[in-house]
Formats: structure tokens, sequence, C-alpha cells
């Protein structure tokens, strides 16, 4: 048995089933063994794209019950350079992602320097650690990987293999994880009653949660909190879908709007008890550092210590978030619901009508709003909707309602371009029943236009909107708002339609929402994708984020 097939063996044994990447000669044969041990390698077009297919394909299986990593491959030198992005955004985003790269030996590395470099040292800032594959210790170092990778806040592992012990005999065998079962921990004591005392007493609570609760799918019990103790919920926009986006104590997603913060803020700065679940502020924009007073109560349920400085927070249970939601829920007496509170009925339900009020469609008939209110109505509820950066994303992060975790994929922490994409085609992938629509601008799009052979080769129904405004949105709106000149935000349209057509998908051009709707039902009886290309105005975000 070569090494390589020992690490594939071991990452089959965790629960690995994807890996992404592009061949070169030095992984030859981990690509080989991984196949052979049952993983599905995926061809990309480019290494930072592999990675957001690795994580969209994690979220997919994640869905189904998986909790397992997925795999980055890349050869030597460029191959490792080029995924420097989707790896700061796997660390940043706290997705479990096995990073494989290959390495000329040591003794080669002395003598010849095409292409060679230090992959750890240019590494190890953005992952949770990184290894050297050696001889006799690859069972050991595998199941320190996975474990790193997994625990805690799941995060990028590196595993730099050298050539010779990919492609060499191993001495070992496969062995049972070292790492074990692990229980679960459950916060004890003063702060575990006193958390329990504030939930019982709170006259204005209000709860925020974020990317730990997605990632340990604590979904139900966060509703079950919210419903018993009546407290609304805010979620960053990875967090999505903890609660239905109709339920009446949903406020939806927040952290990029300063349109929507203007409703949200004051109910934090009102509330009397301010709960935090799985809350990773690194999703959030600098307004949202100390949004509620020092002399607030906040309790915090996180699987680690955080140590960001964002805010102030008063009990911290760190442990297993969903134990802890269970152990803090107040038992159900008869099946009698709760009555609503005066801060409901006078401050939340409110604050969702404005926010539905500020985020409505377009009067005019047509315009992004309309777009994307236009597509969920079109599309089914169990849709995953992915959202490249940019002001379409903020837009569409308040609009689109999303009924499950992990339905509204992004890049919320590091914000990358050209992400929607492949965290769409690495989902269908993994769970090929749901529908999948990609909100794009056309910049974004124009950056990763080789994913669309990958698609075209998967052969089955997707969508790509493209919002076609021939400018950086975002950009320029800043650029204006700080009295700079116009400069290297705009350029010529690009004919999206035709470019579908040209890698084998149906894309058409898009001007009214009826015709958006009968398009995207369309393109889900298809079998191949379909670009919607909607053309709006190059100021069509003024005054709606």
């Amino acid at each position: 048995m070569r090494g390589a097939d020992l690490i594939a063996q071991k990452l089959h044994q965790a629960g690995s089933q994807y890996a992404f990447g592009i061949p070169g000669g030095e992984v030859l044969a981990l690509m080989d063994a991984m196949n052979l041990a049952g993983l599905k390698f995926n061809l990309v077009k480019h290494e930072n794209a592999g990675g957001f297919m690795a994580e969209g394909a994690w979220h997919g299986l994640a869905r189904q019950g998986v909790d397992a990593p997925v795999v980055l491959l890349a050869t030597l030198g460029p191959g490792v350079t080029n995924a420097v992005n989707v790896i700061a955004g796997a660390f940043q985003d706290r997705v479990p992602l096995i990073f494989l790269t290959g390495c000329v030996d040591t003794a080669e590395a002395e003598t010849y320097t095409h292409q060679v470099m230090d992959h750890q040292q240019l590494l190890r800032p953005i992952v949770k650690a990184s290894f050297k594959a050696a001889p006799g210790a690859l069972n050991a170092m595998m199941d320190k990987a996975i474990s790193i990778a997994m625990s805690g806040q799941p995060g990028p592992v590196h595993i730099d293999v050298p050539i010779c012990v990919a492609e060499g005999e191993s001495t070992e065998t496969q062995k049972a994880p070292s790492y074990g079962l692990r229980a679960a921990q459950l916060p004890f004591g003063d702060v575990l009653e006193q958390a329990r005392d504030l939930l019982g007493s709170a006259q204005r609570p209000i709860a925020i949660a974020g990317v730990d609760a997605v990632n340990v799918d604590a979904g139900n019990e966060i509703e079950a909190l919210c419903e018993a103790c009546q407290i609304p919920l805010i979620t960053s926009y990875k967090g999505k879908g903890l609660i239905p986006g109709n339920h009446k104590l949903s406020l939806g997603g927040a952290g990029l709007s300063p349109k929507a913060d203007k409703i949200l803020m004051p109910l934090l700065a009102e509330a009397d008890l301010v709960v935090l679940i799985g809350y990773d502020p690194i999703e959030m924009r600098v307004n949202w550092r100390n949004p509620w007073s020092v002399e607030t109560s906040v309790i915090e349920l996180t699987p680690v210590l955080r140590c960001h400085g964002m805010h102030h927070v008063s009990h911290t249970l760190e442990g297993d978030i969903k134990l802890t939601l269970l152990s803090l829920t107040p038992k159900d007496e008869a099946g009698v619901a709760p009555e609503e509170s005066g801060w409901l009925r006078e401050r939340i339900a409110p604050a969702k009508d404005k926010l539905k009020a500020d985020f409505t469609a377009e009067v005019s008939g047509w315009g992004p709003a309309t777009v994307f209110h236009a597509l969920r109505e079109a599309l089914p509820v169990t849709t995953v909707a992915t959202a490249d950066s940019g002001a379409h994303r903020i837009l569409v992060s308040q609009i689109w309602e999303s009924y499950y975790p992990r339905t509204m994929l992004q890049s919320s922490a590091l914000c990358t371009m050209a992400c929607a994409l492949p965290l769409g085609i690495g989902h269908k992938m993994a769970k090929p029943e749901d529908p999948v629509v990609v909100f794009v601008g056309d910049a974004g799009l124009e950056m990763g236009l080789g994913d669309l052979a990958v698609l075209r080769d998967m052969q089955v129904p997707f969508i790509v909107c493209v919002l076609v405004d021939e400018s950086l949105s975002l950009i320029e709106l800043k650029q204006r708002a700080n009295q700079n000149p116009n400069l290297g935000v705009d350029f010529s349209a690009t004919n999206f339609p035709a470019l579908a057509d040209a890698y084998g998908g149906h894309g058409v051009w898009v001007n009214d929402a009826e015709s958006l709707k009968k398009e995207a039902k369309a393109a889900l009886e298809r079998d191949t994708f379909t670009v919607l290309a909607c053309r709006i105005d190059r100021r069509a975000y003024d005054g709606k984020l």
C-alpha cells in the first residue's frame, strides 16, 4: 500500500466523499488513491473555485446528516498559491477543508528550485494546522488533521505530501481513529442557573444566531427556545433559515445593510436580554461593534471561548450549543403557548413590517428587488440560493426568505467575488434533488466563467441569475458617497445568453417579472444550466441598501 492510499483511506474512514482540484504530476498518486478509496474526484478550472465547490458540497452533505471534511487537492507552486484565497475563506467561514498539496522531496529541494517554495510557511496564518506527511506517522497525522478540522469551530487543515511519501510503499496499515468518540460538553453551575433566571425574567429579549449554530444543525432547538421564551431572532446572513423566514419571531438576516440596521439596532439597544447563539461577529460590519450597553445582560452560547472584543457578554456558556439550548428551554406545560408580550406586539411586529416595506419590489415594476421577489415566488421553498459579493448580495440577503439552514450560501466572512457559482455547483453535486439558483453580478460571473464548463458536464437543471448593470455597483456607490471620481468600476456589457449557449447551456435576456418567473420554471425542467440575464440600471441599487 502506498502512502497516498493510507491518506485516502483515512479520509474515507472519516466520512469524506468529495475531492476537488486540478491534476499535477506531484499529486497523481493522491488522486488515484482517493478514487480507489471511494472519494469522488472532481476536475475544476481553478483551485479557488474548487475550494468553494468543496464548501458547497459540505453544506449539501451536512443537510443529509453527513458530518465529515471535504478535500481540495493542489499541485505544488501555482496550484498552492492559486488556492490561498479560498483557504483563507474556509478559515474565516468555518469550513472543515482538508487541503492536500504535493511537494518535492526534502533532499530534492536542496538542489532543485523550479516551482519549489515553503507551502507550510505560506499557509500557516490561514489554516488551523499544517502538517508534512512522513513515513511511519501517516495514521497519527491524519487523525490529528481530521480532528482539528472538525473540532470547535471547523476550519481548513493543510497537509503537504512529498512525492516519495505519496508514491512510496507504506510500512503502516490503516488503524481506527485515535481521537475516539467525543462527549458533548454541557455548561453547568451558577452561570447556567443565572442564564435560566435571566430568560425567565426578561421583558425585552432578543437573540442573534450565526454560523456556529448552523454548523451544529441547531435550528430546531433555536426555534423551540425562541417560541418558549417569545424571543425574536436575528441571524447573520449565513444563519438564514435557522428558523423559517416567515416565522413570526424571525427578523431575518443582518450585518451588511445600513437600511436594515436602522431598524434592528434600536431593538438591540432597547433589549434587556441579548442571547447570542453560535454568533460569530466575523460576518458583521464595523457598526456591529458594541450594539448594546455594557449594562445589558448578554448570554452567549458558543463552542469556543470568544476573543474578538466586538461586544460585551455577561454570561458565557461554552460547550455544545444544541445541548445547552435544550437545557435552557422551559418545559412545555400541557401545550399552552405563552401569551404574546407587549415587546412582540409593540416593537418586533412593527419592525418586521418596516423591514418588509423597505425591501419591497420596485414600484416601476423592474429592478433588482423585483428580480429577487419574483424568483422567490416562482421557485420551490427547497431551493438553495447562493449569492456572490456585491450590492446584489446585500439586497437579496434581505429579501430572500430561507426556510431551512444552509440554503442561503455565500462568502460571509471574507466576502470573495466569484464564490456563488462554485458554491451552488458543489451543493448540487452533493444534493442533486434540490433546485439551485445563483445570484451573481456581471463582473463576478466574468471572473469565474470557467465554472460554467464544470456545470455543463454535470447535465443538471441549474439557474444562474446574473444582474447586468455594467458596473461594480457597491464600489461605485462608495465612490460617490466619498465624493471620489468614478474610476475603475464601469465596463461594457457582455452577451451572457450567447456565452451560455457557447458553454452548452441555455441563456436568455429577461426584462420583466412575469417573463422571469416563466423562464425560471422552465429552467427547472432542462438537463442543463440556464443563465437568466437581467439587465438593470447602473444606479439601480441607490437607496435600496
